[in-house]
């Protein structure tokens, strides 16, 4: 169906944008980096919102949680990119995708019923992040700038953020409209990244050729967000969000073949028992 194949592309695309943040931000700025992804996504983003957008549908409320989503967006982005400086893709992917777990737990702290299912997905999710971390500790130090659970925070903060960037992003589109919420949440996230630059005293020069990879990164990013989004109009859409889930395994494969990032079977097993419970949490919910 349409809308699996949109997923699935969406799901390969983030895959190649988190092999390529982890490759790229090893010992290097992170803030410049950054900059440089936003302004791309937001780039490509700003003239479809502007021209097929319903800017009149944004109400005062539409914009205020639209602000703060990017301010979500800007926390999760900046943590992953940290993350991915610090620690190989194993450990990393499988706690930032965890973050529709997060979000099941504040449905569930809102009051809103959650299935036994629901819970039992949380469980395995929980245990298979437990399974990677707790292995990392027997990782080679090669391929690590800091120790594992320093990594596996960082992670976490991602996929916190990630997880409010959503919440959030949903309830601005209730209040106002979707593309307009994208461009604005972008909008503001690379705001923060750019002061930050500025604050910093820092310089988007050094980077020279980088500056078109990280360039197209933005743009694959926006893509992918862009065939969830389109999706929405398609018999069974809630496909297409369940497979892009998959791009966090498509990451550690893809690590695992081009960055030789060596994973081990019990290391496996912990990535499987993460996407599988993340697989079921979107499934239950389709």
């Amino acid at each position: 169906m349409l809308a699996l194949s949109f997923g699935l592309t969406a799901a390969l695309l983030w895959a190649v944008h988190d092999l390529l943040a982890r490759k790229l931000s090893q010992g290097a700025a992170l803030v410049p980096i950054v900059t440089v992804v936003l302004g791309a996504g937001c780039g490509l983003l700003a003239p479809v919102a502007l021209a097929l957008g319903d800017w009149g549908a944004m109400t005062g409320a539409a914009w205020i949680v639209a602000v703060a989503a990017g301010l979500a967006f800007a926390l999760a982005i900046g943590s992953l990119y940290k993350a991915f400086s610090l620690a190989p893709v194993r450990l990393v992917s499988p706690v930032v995708g965890a973050y529709p777990m997060l979000t099941l737990l504040l449905a569930a702290a809102q009051g809103r019923p959650v299935s036994v299912g629901d819970w039992l997905a949380v469980t395995v999710i929980v245990a298979g992040i437990a399974i990677v971390t707790l292995a990392a500790r027997d990782d080679n130090p090669e391929g690590y700038a800091a120790a594992p659970g320093v990594a596996a925070a960082w992670a976490g903060l991602s996929a916190a953020g990630f997880a409010a960037t959503f919440a959030l992003g949903q309830e601005a589109t209730r209040l106002g409209s979707e593309l307009p919420v994208m461009l604005v949440s972008r909008m503001v996230a690379l705001a923060v990244f750019a002061a930050l630059l500025v604050q910093r005293a820092g310089s988007l020069a050094p980077l020279r050729w980088e500056a078109w990879v990280l360039a197209g990164m933005g743009v694959i990013d926006a893509l992918a967000l862009g065939f969830v989004t389109a999706s929405g109009g398609l018999p069974q859409a809630e496909y297409a969000s369940v497979a892009s889930a998959l791009f966090g395994v498509l990451t550690v494969l893809l690590a695992a073949r081009i960055l030789k990032e060596g994973v081990r079977p019990v290391q496996w097993a912990g990535i499987a028992a993460v996407f599988a419970g993340i697989l079921a949490l979107g499934l239950q919910g389709a």
